[in-house]
């Protein structure tokens, strides 16, 4: 299971409406507002460039966040949306959702790989094609896991991983109903082009060979 929750540390912005929202904006913050989890919606404010960067590392609206404000207790909230500038593409607001530890949300979970030093597909030379680096499982507030394994150990190449093979964590399923391909072995480029050019090469003498009887039947 998660080993940590990440904080998102945030400042309680006073008054609301746009008037307030363009001061933060001025003072270098980025407004927005917490709500849910049976409680009056909060106004926050973020300093820009924290969110900022967040948001380039990746996954900010697929995590769950410990949530800081001053003076309040810690709780724990998930973006639903950040709004951007739709000139420069620059977070203009954020809108946080507050959860509680059973409340069930959807995620993208990473998928980790093992096996891959006994594979006889990549023994062989085959190449290892993650397909879903991550999969979106809808799990508990209270217990999300830091991964989904999938074991390569005994995958040929040309052969499949597919989500039903996997073992997801209790209380999770996927937000897909169909049986997916997670990962593949295929055959290494070179493998690939020394058969497409011995196809092709039958091919051509297939062709050629009924030429040699017409020209046969002619003498």
């Amino acid at each position: 299971m998660a080993k940590g929750i990440p904080d998102l540390v945030v400042e309680a912005r006073a008054g609301t409406g746009k008037g307030a929202a363009r001061q933060a904006r001025r003072d270098g913050m980025v407004p927005g507002i917490v709500y849910g989890g049976g409680e009056d919606p909060q106004p926050i404010q973020i300093p820009f460039n924290i969110l900022l960067t967040k948001l380039r590392a990746g996954r900010f609206l697929a995590t769950l966040f410990n949530l800081k404000i001053e003076g309040q207790e810690d709780v724990r909230v998930i973006c639903r949306n950040v709004q951007r500038d739709v000139v420069k593409d620059l977070p203009t607001h954020l809108d946080l959702m507050r959860l509680k530890r059973t409340s069930k949300i959807a995620l993208f979970i990473p998928v980790e790989v093992v096996g891959e030093d006994v594979s006889p597909g990549l023994k062989k030379g085959g190449v290892l094609s993650l397909v879903r680096p991550e999969v979106e499982l809808v799990v508990t507030a209270s217990d999300i896991p830091d991964s989904i394994t999938i074991d390569v150990s005994e995958i040929e190449i040309g052969e499949n991983v597919s989500i039903s093979s996997v073992t997801l964590p209790e209380g999770s399923k996927t937000t897909i109903d169909r049986d997916f391909v997670i990962a593949n072995i295929q055959a290494p480029s070179g493998l690939k082009s020394a058969d497409d050019e011995d196809e092709d090469g039958e091919e051509g003498a297939e062709d050629a060979a009924p030429e040699a009887e017409a020209e046969g039947g002619e003498e």
